[in-house]
């Protein structure tokens, strides 16, 4: 299933800060992203619906396995990008940027290629 690419930076997001921290909320990711609490409120209903996350009775969001497997796939390209933007020369703050840019439109295929060659 094909989702958008604003749905993929939220999920990737959820997953860092709970890498980071015991629990995530609306308000971790507000912060993340710099978003209004509205929005992102507006957005974590979707991903509720669709089943990519679940709230608990504290507020607390969780990845289900759906989430965690589209959040764990951006997460690799964006690191994996980065990296190799950096080696190649770019500067890192500039190759975050780009890193996040290209994780979502490169195809699976492209990617493999591209740790196969660079790994």
């Amino acid at each position: 299933m094909k989702i958008q690419e604003s749905a993929q930076d939220y999920l990737e997001s959820i997953l860092i800060l709970s890498q980071k921290q015991s629990h995530v909320r609306a308000t971790d990711i507000c912060n993340y992203f710099g978003y209004a609490r509205a929005t992102v409120s507006v957005f974590l209903k979707q991903l509720k619906e669709n089943g990519y996350v679940t709230v608990s009775e504290h507020n607390h969001i969780y990845l289900t396995d759906a989430g965690r497997e589209i959040a764990e796939e951006m997460y690799e390209r964006h690191e994996f990008l980065t990296d190799l933007f950096m080696r190649i020369g770019v500067p890192e703050e500039i190759a975050k940027k780009d890193a996040c840019r290209v994780e979502h439109y490169v195809s699976k295929e492209t990617f493999q290629a591209m740790k196969d060659h660079f790994s």
